[in-house]
């Protein structure tokens, strides 16, 4: 019986300069920033940061909401796409399509960024990519000549943070670091987390439980947190496992509420819960839903769950 290779599961390989070379080439979808019949938004890729090389994806909804034909401004949500810090794009056509349809039946406008990859660019750097997206769109309000999606139909109080995966890790992160930064006229009104990533050195029941899992068996979640997490730290570092500090847990008071959906069969389920219940000892409002019926990622080859969870999101958002 040969052994369990995580690189061969994710389909990369090795480099002896520390990188990795990803096998896949993913399906992808380019911007269509003029509207096309049957496709509900329009979208554009900017560059968010010239020295990082940074960008975003920007989606606007076809359909304006209006009150006596004035336009209604939208919410403006951050979107970061999951991956385990190693894989995909915004420009994958996994991702393109979600957040169009997030984008279109909330409605809001979405900026799903194009962060940084690891093991090439090891966390905190997502975080930062994140940081520097949002002031970028804080520039964007205060410069006449800023980009007019944001500028003209963009409602800069009602922001939020969400993703899926690592991505809902870079949410959590990006939102406590914004508490660093003067991000004014911006208004960060809660985050959304789809099976947020989560880890730790000792190992919870759901991990034990469901360590064979076909998507993302225990080597494999390893795997992914040695080339994310910098190399001097381990899976109790607060970027894989933030209830193990409690001060930086007790910032999350201070951006206000929170939607965690998670799955039962999931590996991270445990970890998911314990995140949830440090939220709430700390005094932060949050909206969990736990289906006892699903496995991680299951939204993604299950219409139903997938519109169920657009729906909630959709509540979430004021």
């Amino acid at each position: 019986m040969s052994k369990f290779d995580p690189y061969r599961h994710l389909s990369i390989l090795p480099n002896p300069d520390g990188t990795i070379t990803r096998c896949t080439d993913f399906p992808c979808t380019d911007p269509n920033p003029d509207i096309v019949p049957g496709i509900p938004t329009v979208s554009k890729d900017v560059t968010v940061n010239d020295e990082t090389k940074v960008w975003a994806r920007i989606f606007l909804p076809n359909k304006l909401p209006s009150n006596d034909n004035t336009v209604v401004r939208l919410p403006i949500l951050f979107y970061f796409h999951c991956g385990g810090f190693i894989l995909f794009s915004v420009s994958n056509t996994g991702t393109h399509h979600p957040c169009s349809t997030l984008a279109s039946e909330i409605p809001a406008i979405v900026v799903a960024v194009e962060y940084r990859l690891a093991p090439e660019h090891r966390l905190p750097a997502p975080y930062e990519d994140a940081i520097n997206t949002i002031l970028w769109v804080k520039k964007q309000v205060l410069n006449p000549d800023g980009e007019r999606w944001l500028r003209d139909y963009g409602d800069f109080t009602r922001c939020y943070l969400g993703g899926r995966g690592s991505g809902g890790n870079i949410a959590f992160h990006a939102a406590l670091k914004t508490l660093d930064y003067d991000i004014n006229p911006l208004n960060i009104n809660g985050i959304f987390l789809n099976q947020p990533m989560l880890g730790g050195k000792q190992r919870m029941p759901s991990e034990l439980k469901y360590a064979t899992d076909q998507l993302i068996p225990l080597p494999v979640l390893d795997l992914m947190w040695e080339l994310a997490l910098p190399k001097t730290t381990d899976r109790d570092h607060r970027y894989c496992n933030p209830i193990q500090d409690e001060v930086y847990m007790s910032r999350a008071s201070s951006i206000g509420r929170f939607l965690v959906v998670a799955f039962d069969m999931d590996p991270m389920f445990d970890r998911v819960q314990a995140f949830v219940r440090k939220l709430v000892d700390h005094k932060v409002q949050v909206d969990a839903r736990f289906d006892i019926k699903g496995f991680h990622n299951i939204d993604l080859v299950d219409q139903q769950r997938a519109q169920a969870i657009l729906n909630i999101t959709k509540e979430f958002i004021i």
